[in-house]
């Protein structure tokens, strides 16, 4: 499977190495060629073919705003991450030493969502052998970004969730997710408490505007920067 994908791999880094960077519309292709149907074909039939431009959203905003990858970064995790598998494995090097996922013992709040399309949710999974940890599972409703940005003010979403001590027996995930109910609302107040289980008592926030002691007040979102 790693060798079908060589081949635009390959093609890749040339053009990267040239300018540097993976161009922030390179970026935002390849993440819509994973789900062409949906992001690609279903608005060309509606938008340019049937004239119906659906209407905006913050996150479609949000997800509009791509960023530029340095052609090191992304060059190192295509070859060593992706087509290796390097991690994984146990044969990542960071300053010549080898990172083992086993020497986890942190305890971890890990998120999937059902419908991701760049993360399936079936490989996060298995996180749960790959650690020698206490890993709180959480499974939630919607894509990659939907499914992640759900504020409890959002109605319709849903999740699932259980915790796997570090010396329990292995579950898989379709065993997993047949035996975790399902509970209704946004999976933030879940992992609030995850957090406030494991913190100490709330902190002063620090002042607003640093650098100037008359600034009390932040200007509203997204701020002033985008005017510059």
């Amino acid at each position: 499977m790693r060798g079908l994908y060589w081949g635009p791999i390959a093609a890749l880094i040339p053009m990267m190495w040239q300018r540097g960077v993976l161009d922030t519309s390179q970026m935002a292709g390849a993440f819509q060629l994973l789900r062409s149907n949906d992001l690609i074909w279903s608005r060309v039939s509606r938008d340019y073919l049937m004239g119906e431009r659906g209407p905006s959203s913050d996150l479609m905003a949000w997800t509009a705003d791509a960023t530029r990858l340095p052609y090191r970064m992304h060059s190192e995790y295509l070859r060593k991450l992706f087509l290796r598998n390097d991690l994984a494995e146990g044969r990542y090097l960071v300053e010549g030493k080898p990172i083992a996922l086993s020497d986890i013992h942190t305890p971890m709040f890990v998120v999937g969502t059902v419908r991701d399309h760049v993360a399936p949710w079936k490989s996060v999974y298995k996180i749960h052998y790959q650690v020698d940890a206490e890993v709180t599972f959480l499974l939630t409703s919607g894509g990659h970004n939907a499914g992640v940005v759900a504020p409890p003010s959002e109605q319709g979403h849903a999740y699932q969730v259980r915790t796997k001590l570090a010396d329990a027996p292995y579950l898989g995930p379709d065993e997993w997710s047949n035996g975790t109910p399902k509970v209704e609302g946004s999976w933030w107040p879940e992992w609030t408490r995850w957090l406030s289980a494991r913190s100490g008592e709330l902190a002063a926030p620090p002042p607003i505007g640093i650098g100037n002691a008359e600034k009390r007040h932040l200007p509203d979102a997204p701020g002033d920067y985008v005017h510059l």
